[in-house]
């Protein structure tokens, strides 16, 4: 991924206020808020702007068909962002593993 991409990126998730930056020897970027209180819908909206329907002008249609993709559209729309809103990056947090699992392990398969 090119630096300048992943710096804008970085940049828009400081401006929504999900990432807080620090800048100089230890600077960095930390989490904003708890892992709780960010969902998936504030990261892509971050990034991509708002999860909507905009349908482009397609030529041919007839209004009817215009209206009912127009609708269809809206519907799909709002549940990918009921679904993403109901996603925190607590929920994607994998679980830390079972002490001494990685020493169990290994001496099994080594």
């Amino acid at each position: 991924m090119p630096e300048r991409f992943l710096l804008q990126v970085l940049r828009n998730l400081v401006n929504e206020g999900l990432l807080k930056s620090t800048r100089g020897v230890d600077g960095g970027y930390r989490l904003a808020k708890p892992l709780t209180q960010i969902t998936m819908l504030d990261i892509v909206e971050a990034i991509d702007g708002p999860v909507q329907s905009e349908l482009p002008q397609i030529g041919g249609l007839t209004p009817q068909s215009q209206k009912k993709l127009t609708e269809v559209l809206g519907d799909v729309a709002a549940d990918a962002r009921k679904r993403l809103a109901a996603v925190t990056l607590s929920q994607l947090k994998p679980a830390p593993s079972p002490v001494g699992a990685n020493a169990a392990k290994t001496r099994r398969t080594g």
